[in-house]
């Protein structure tokens, strides 16, 4: 009942134009957070808009990781993703913010006080030592990163959350790339998550390549085959990515979801 009373008071942007799909749980069914596990999603922002954050939440509940980092947010959004992650599915929370753009057309709010656009982290963990980078070439739109330190399976590590330049503009990328590797390298224990928006194969890569490896086990550098990496997108190409430093992955996953054109990735970490 308790559940029933906040999706009614939460308004039109709850289930009704968004309901969660069929094998999803039932309010107030997840279980606690998996310690181990990181999750990466461009949560496709506006794609469907608030509408679509009830469906959202539920998407995270189900596989409840540790740490996730969202792309493509609205401040707005996030907030009500993680009202209904607690309210509805007793999940908590923390969040940080990247945000690289203040607008209006994209996160509503009010013509002098637009909405914040760009990435979050969402960590059950308390997060310290925030850092939020704008890359000095954004390309076609403003672009960032966003990096914090908390806990994972147990033990600290630096998350960075990322989200890079639209797919036809690689030298764009490749600036950024840079700027996001010469900060991961200082860390012996890093998560690198987002969207890349590019293939593996993609020269501008190469940077986070030589510092990292990708969770996903058929993909590396030389991949050139679309088959030889799990698609990311709807239109399947692998575009989402979560970067291992000093940490080894013990299972990888996409799942599809209606509510973006990107898929929720996530993994399983080995401990110690």
């Amino acid at each position: 009942m308790a559940a029933l009373c906040m999706v009614l008071l939460l308004g039109p942007s709850a289930p009704s134009g968004g309901a969660p799909r069929a094998g999803l749980p039932a309010p107030d069914s997840a279980e606690a957070v998996v310690a181990d596990r990181v999750g990466t999603w461009n949560i496709c922002n506006p794609c469907g808009g608030s509408r679509h954050n009830f469906g959202r939440a539920t998407e995270i509940a189900t596989y409840a990781p540790q740490v996730i980092g969202l792309q493509e947010a609205c401040v707005r959004d996030v907030e009500q993703i993680r009202t209904y992650l607690e309210e509805v599915y007793g999940l908590v929370y923390r969040v940080e913010y990247g945000m690289v753009l203040r607008n209006w057309n994209r996160c509503g709010g009010l013509p002098w006080r637009p909405g914040g656009f760009g990435q979050a982290i969402l960590s059950a963990a308390p997060m310290t030592d925030r850092v939020s980078v704008e890359y000095p070439d954004g390309g076609s739109e403003d672009r960032g990163y966003l990096a914090v330190t908390t806990l994972v399976g147990g033990r600290p590590v630096r998350v960075f959350n990322t989200h890079l330049a639209q797919r036809r503009q690689e030298e764009v990328r490749a600036g950024q790339v840079k700027v996001l590797a010469v900060e991961v390298a200082r860390h012996d224990h890093a998560i690198v998550l987002g969207d890349f928006n590019a293939v593996p194969h993609a020269p501008e890569l190469g940077p986070m390549w030589a510092l990292a490896s990708d969770t996903d086990p058929g993909c590396s550098p030389s991949t050139s085959s679309a088959d030889a990496c799990m698609a990311t997108t709807d239109w399947n190409s692998k575009f989402d990515y979560v970067f291992l430093r000093g940490v080894t992955p013990r299972t990888h996953h996409v799942r599809p979801s209606p509510y973006s054109d990107h898929h929720l990735l996530y993994t399983d970490l080995n401990r110690g």
